[in-house]
């Protein structure tokens, strides 16, 4: 990734408007808008069916839009598909790899193929994978694959890295690696769109996130302004005995937000202290009991449940 052609970080990498795609009678993006700078990590969360893997597709030059524009690069795929697919490195959620080959054969067949990048040894290594160089990748375990397929995409040393679920099957160490190369992939200058279920790698990779339901954008921001749009530092969650007006909840003491979800409340507030008393005067006074309360920080966990109405890693 020579410095002249990763540019600064102000500039885009990726750029779409109004994409807009149907499968049929099934609407997959409705009108998608969509700008990574170079040098972040974009993180792109959805439920599933709600149209990033579409998106990602798109941008990846698998799929053709019925309507929009894209950029990559600067680029577009009409014209410019050869140049960018020497550009990008795509590590998908399962990557099927030829199974009678090994480790180090596949690493050496996808370097083959681009102008630039490391040696193959340093690719396996970087993906902690030297010890099994030579073992076939029928006998890789689900996690290892997932690292063969990071090697691979890293292969030609891209300007923009797209992970889908990068760290799925992985241990915690292993998972905390992989975070250590997309840092290390990112300091060089690379830019990152990633998808994910675990939303502590969210929080802790990406600069900035979107948060896809429907085919279409519900919100964007770094992970603290998403967090700050809560409108509290924490959530309150409980259940009732007997199901009360949830627009009671929002005459609460420091209250910002009220959630419904199935079976229980959740409030976002800026004093739960003050909040918990007042929720069960609240109860005594309407002659119900609490069946269960907690507390914690906000997190995107809470964004996602808020701005969808259901758990990212419920999908």
């Amino acid at each position: 990734m020579p410095e002249s052609e990763s540019g600064g970080r102000g500039e885009l990498a990726i750029r779409c408007r109004g994409l807009a795609k149907r499968f049929g009678e099934t609407v997959a993006l409705r009108s998608v808008d969509l700008e990574v700078r170079r040098g972040e990590c974009f993180g792109l969360l959805g439920p599933n069916g709600a149209g990033k893997t579409t998106t990602i597709e798109i941008l990846e030059g698998l799929q053709f839009p019925d309507a929009g524009e894209v950029e990559v690069l600067g680029l577009g795929w009409a014209d410019s598909s050869a140049e960018l697919r020497s550009r990008l490195g795509i590590q998908l959620q399962e990557t099927e790899l030829p199974e009678r080959l090994k480790v180090r054969e596949v690493v050496a067949l996808f370097r083959a193929m681009t102008p630039r990048g490391p040696t193959v040894e340093s690719l396996i290594d970087q993906v902690l994978l030297g010890d099994k160089s030579g073992s076939l990748v029928r006998q890789l375990s689900g996690g290892q694959k997932q690292r063969l397929s990071l090697a691979c995409a890293l292969a030609g040393d891209p300007d923009i890295l797209f992970l889908d679920e990068p760290t799925t099957g992985l241990d915690p160490q292993s998972r905390r690696h992989i975070w250590d190369i997309c840092n290390e992939f990112r300091a060089r200058g690379g830019t990152i769109l990633l998808t994910t279920h675990f939303m502590d790698e969210a929080e802790r990779l990406a600069d900035r996130l979107a948060i896809i339901d429907q085919g279409k954008v519900l919100v964007e921001g770094s992970p603290r302004e998403l967090i700050a749009g809560l409108g509290g530092d924490h959530i309150v969650d409980f259940e009732m005995s007997a199901p009360l007006d949830p627009s009671v909840y929002s005459t609460l003491p420091a209250v910002t937000r009220v959630d419904s979800v199935v079976g229980h409340q959740r409030l976002a507030t800026l004093a739960p202290h003050r909040t918990i008393q007042a929720l069960f005067q609240l109860a005594e006074q309407s002659g119900v009991e609490m069946t269960a309360l907690s507390t914690h920080n906000a997190t995107l966990d809470d964004v996602f449940l808020a701005m969808t109405g259901r758990q990212l890693r419920d999908n």
